[in-house]
């Protein structure tokens, strides 16, 4: 088995609710597993905060992830058009993994989720995109083959999987959305097996 790693930052469930059913679209990918990891929030001395290991939940990234996985989904909330703090602190800390090329012709997808329809979702897809671009991957969207992009009247874009939650309950994803997320995970996924065969 290969891993692809879904890593996500989320403050209230809505990021790992989208974060599952990208694990579900990678999981049902012949001979490829998702590997589920999070980052620490950070204080605003942006400095890690929490005790190493998490109280529940997937455990906290490491740079052995990225160098043992076969593709990378990252996932944040949108926080002004970008990605949360806590996870491009775990970003800006993968230098030495820059400078040893461990993600280099590897692919990677993005996802997100935002209060409202217009708060961001793209542009947080976008900046998320820059740093694995840096790092050499392969950027994984989501083509117009997948109908729901047309439909859907939540989240959903050929940049990545996003949620709009109205501010309402955050992790009820819309079915659309579901399949989105699902159909990003099982691209990046084979996708992955495809490169490493």
């Amino acid at each position: 088995m290969s891993d692809v790693l879904v890593l996500y930052h989320s403050l209230h469930g809505t990021t790992e609710a989208l974060a599952r059913e990208v694990c579900r679209g990678v999981d049902s990918v012949k001979e490829m597993a998702a590997r589920l990891r999070t980052v620490p929030n950070v204080s605003p001395r942006t400095e890690a905060c929490e005790d190493p290991v998490p109280a529940s939940g997937p455990p906290y990234v490491t740079v052995d992830d990225l160098a043992e996985c076969t593709g990378l989904v990252l996932g944040s909330p949108t926080r002004f058009g970008n990605m949360t703090s806590a996870l491009k602190h775990f970003i800006d800390s993968t230098g030495a993994g820059w400078i040893k090329g461990t993600l280099i012709g590897k692919p990677a997808g993005v996802f997100t989720s935002t209060s409202t329809l217009h708060g961001g979702s793209e542009t947080t897809l976008l900046t998320m995109a820059i740093p694995l671009l840096h790092h050499g991957m392969l950027i994984v969207g989501i083509p117009y083959a997948e109908k729901e992009l047309s439909t859907t009247t939540t989240g959903g874009s050929v940049y990545g999987a996003t949620h709009v939650t109205w501010g309402r309950n955050p992790d009820a994803l819309s079915e659309d959305e579901k399949r989105l997320a699902f159909a990003l995970g099982k691209r990046v996924a084979t996708i992955a097996r495809k490169l490493a065969s």
